[in-house]
C-alpha cells in the first residue's frame, strides 16, 4: 500500500516535495512506497510533475489508481533509481485545491436554496462544472447563487480534514446534502472536510486551508443535461 501523504489533515494538501522508494515498476509507471500525488478521480485531474534523482528526472504524465497508486511516466520506468524525490506541478495542483474547495460551498448553497443535488462534476485548475438534479436554473437563480456563493468565501472561514466514523457523522449532517448516502454502507471511517459552519463531507479531494485563498465565483455557462439536470460552469475571478 502505498502512504498517501495528503490525506492526514488540511497541512498536508501542501506538501510539494517528498523523497520515496520505488516498489513497482510497470510498462509506463511506476508505484512509490508514498505519495503526494492526487490520482485522477472523485472528478478531479491527477496531479502532474515529475520524479528526480541525482542526474536525472522523469516527467509525471498522469496518476492512476489501479492496483496501487500508479505514477505514468513520459520516460522508461526502468531507468528510474530505487530512491527518488517526487516533484508536484504546484500550480496547476493549487488550482486543484481552489477549485475543489469553491466545489462544496457551490454545491452545499445549491442544495439549501433549491434541494438540488450534485450528480456529477469535473474539476480542472482555471474552471469546473457541476451537475445537478432536480432543478431548471434560471438567471435569477444564477444570479443568487453566485451571491450567496460568494458571501461565504468572502467569510474566510478556515477548511479543516479530520477522520471520523460514519455513525458520528450521520448524526451531524443531511446525508443527502453530504451525499453520505451514496458511500458503500461498509465503509464505516471516512476523510472529512469541515469548512465552519457551511459544509461538512466525506471527501478524498485536496483543498485549501480556508475560504480566503479562493477569491469569488463566476458562473460562465448553464447548460440543460436532460429532465430537471442542469450543469453550472463557474470560474474563479
Amino acid at each position: 500500500m502505498t502512504e498517501i501523504l495528503y490525506m492526514k489533515d488540511i497541512e498536508s494538501n501542501y506538501i510539494r516535495e517528498f523523497d520515496a522508494n520505488v516498489v513497482e515498476r510497470g510498462f509506463d509507471y511506476v508505484v512509490l512506497d508514498r505519495t503526494a500525488f492526487y490520482p485522477l478521480g472523485g472528478g478531479q485531474p491527477s496531479d502532474t510533475g515529475r520524479l528526480e534523482w541525482p542526474g536525472g528526472k522523469a516527467e509525471v504524465r498522469e496518476v492512476t489508481k489501479k492496483e496501487g497508486i500508479r505514477h505514468h511516466l513520459v520516460q522508461n520506468p526502468e531507468l528510474v533509481p530505487d530512491k527518488v524525490k517526487g516533484v508536484v506541478d504546484w500550480d496547476k495542483r493549487y488550482g486543484h485545491m481552489r477549485m475543489h474547495t469553491a466545489q462544496h460551498i457551490v454545491s452545499g448553497v445549491v442544495y439549501d436554496l433549491w434541494k438540488a443535488r450534485t450528480v456529477g462534476n469535473q474539476l480542472y485548475h482555471d474552471r469546473s462544472r457541476i451537475d445537478f438534479a432536480p432543478v431548471k436554473f434560471t438567471d435569477e437563480m444564477v444570479s443568487e447563487l453566485e451571491s450567496k456563493t460568494n458571501e461565504i468565501l468572502a467569510t474566510g472561514a478556515k477548511v479543516e480534514i479530520e477522520t471520523m466514523r460514519r455513525d458520528i457523522l450521520m448524526r451531524d449532517v443531511d446525508a443527502q446534502r453530504a451525499n453520505l448516502d451514496l458511500l458503500p454502507k461498509s465503509v464505516q471511517e471516512l476523510r472529512v472536510v469541515k469548512i465552519a459552519q457551511f459544509d461538512t463531507c466525506p471527501c478524498a479531494g485536496t483543498h485549501v486551508r480556508s475560504l480566503s485563498e479562493i477569491g469569488k465565483i463566476k458562473v460562465v455557462k448553464r447548460e440543460n443535461k436532460g429532465k430537471d439536470r442542469e450543469r453550472i460552469t463557474y470560474e474563479l475571478i
